[in-house]
């Protein structure tokens, strides 16, 4: 997927208290300024400049900042100057949600690290365990890897935290939808209380905050976005496809987002109960409220909304008035509304309480229009995204039934894992045609399924406090 364009866009910068003055490579102390003039680099990014002097000081941070924006060497350049190359073990750690983040980062710290006696390492799942664990053995001071291998280490005691200084949370927001909460909670009893923090996330939605909270000490906002303060606020994606495509296009999104929980608004009843039936049919949890319900439908569904048993509510805007659905992260317009107003009482249900949810308009080419009307008068900055493919939903499925099997796996008792390797010829076989192959995709999407049912793992609320103090900056 390309990246997303914003129409119109103006730079808006959120700071902390106390804000530090942004950096400039002039500015870096000289072994990074060694790093980047090896790297070929002329300026530094804003995120960049912005962001490295909260780290050098040590100052616990969530930043709001996307893919492409520089973000990697906006705490991998800090880090760098924060590590001592003579103590042979890890100090900073960097969890990522893909091994393909893991190795782009990594692939980046060790270019900036380069002739520096650091010793970086990239730790992911579907590889073997032997280049890793030469690479901790050697004293790896910088280790970047997915939450669910970087447990197994642990548990394997070849890798230490003891002498870690820094913990950097990467593309937060997409760790904990992909289903990493549960290994990142398991990570927490070898950490060290007294350590520094940083969380770099596109979108910060109750749960992504709440894991700040978790795992930062009083941490502060840095945020420079375009055109909206995706920190605070809702943040307005439109996707633009045919009428027929619709229901295809709401699928895959759901894929992608992997919601907490969601409204689906629809214009009317028949078009609710057709989505409905649609997102039953493929396994979602979802159910509907329209006008013609019984009393009795209607209570049953309301109840399960109450007791955050339904993770999809499809409903038109008179079924759903009046109806609060706590810590809703999104929204979405399967049929953009006849009117401006109910537009923003349909998005204005995400949003709240100073976290940030997504309210995506799924629009055919003359509801573009409504949209754009819309953004005009109310001067909303509207995010025109391509709509997402069958590969792009691949890889995320593939990401997520990955992590969610590693994870049951670790839990498994010992004995049962000893069980399991009587199946180890029987799984080898089944990888030799196309039928074969076919049950185990039959047991995998079982598997999947099953957890779409399943509440998304994630801290439900920001703690008030956090009773660790973070160290000092280096």
């Amino acid at each position: 997927m390309t990246d997303p364009t914003h129409e119109p866009g103006t730079e808006i910068l959120v700071e902390p208290e106390n804000s530090l003055p942004e950096i400039s490579l002039a500015d870096l102390p000289p072994r990074l300024q060694d790093a980047v003039g090896n790297m070929g680099w002329k300026s530094l990014m804003p995120v960049q400049a912005k962001c490295i002097p909260y780290v050098l000081a040590g100052r616990d941070l969530m930043v709001q900042s996307r893919t492409g924006t520089g973000k990697t060497g906006g705490f991998v350049l800090p880090t760098l100057e924060r590590i001592d190359p003579d103590l042979k073990a890890c100090q900073a750690l960097v969890l990522v949600p893909t091994r393909e983040l893991a190795k782009q980062v990594e692939e980046e710290a060790q270019s900036l690290a380069h002739g520096t006696g650091i010793r970086t390492v990239a730790v992911y799942g579907g590889v073997g365990y032997g280049p890793q664990l030469d690479a901790m053995e050697a004293g790896a001071q910088l280790v970047v890897g997915t939450p669910g291998r970087i447990l197994d280490h642990l548990l394997r005691r070849s890798l230490k935290l003891d002498k870690l200084q820094i913990l950097i949370f990467d593309e937060a927001d997409r760790m904990l939808s992909v289903g990493f909460y549960p290994d990142i909670k398991a990570i927490e009893p070898y950490l060290p209380k007294k350590r520094n923090g940083y969380l770099f996330s596109a979108t910060f939605p109750p749960r992504v905050k709440g894991l700040a909270r978790e795992f930062l000490d009083n941490p502060e906002m840095l945020s420079l976005s375009t055109g909206s303060i995706h920190a605070a606020n809702t943040e307005h994606i439109c996707y633009e496809v045919s009428a027929m495509e619709k229901d295809r296009c709401l699928v895959r999104l759901i894929e992608l987002k992997n919601p907490d929980s969601a409204i689906i608004f629809c214009n009317t009843r028949d078009r609710v109960n057709f989505v409905t039936v649609v997102l039953q049919r493929l396994g979602y949890d979802a159910d509907q409220l329209s006008s013609d319900l019984t009393q009795a439908a209607r209570e049953k569904v309301l109840n399960r909304i109450h007791e955050k048993r339904l993770k999809f509510l499809v409903a038109t805007d008179v079924a759903a008035r009046g109806i609060d659905i706590e810590n809703l992260s999104h929204v979405f317009l399967f049929e953009f509304p006849e009117d401006q107003e109910s537009y923003i009482h349909r998005v204005g249900r995400t949003g709240r309480a100073g976290a940030s949810g997504e309210a995506i308009s799924i629009v055919d080419s003359l509801e573009r229009l409504s949209l754009k009307a819309v953004a005009r008068d109310y001067k909303i900055d509207i995010v025109y995204a391509k709509p997402p493919t069958d590969e792009d939903v691949e890889k995320i499925v593939t990401e997520r039934t990955t992590a969610l099997l590693e994870a049951k796996l670790r839990g498994l008792d010992r004995l049962v894992q000893e069980r399991l390797k009587r199946m180890l010829p029987l799984a080898e076989s089944l990888n030799e045609s196309e039928e074969e192959r076919l049950i185990l995709a039959m047991l995998l999407d079982e598997f999947y399924q099953k957890s779409l049912h399943e509440p998304v793992d994630g801290p439900p609320t920001p703690p008030e406090r956090v009773e660790r103090r973070s160290g000092g900056g280096g």
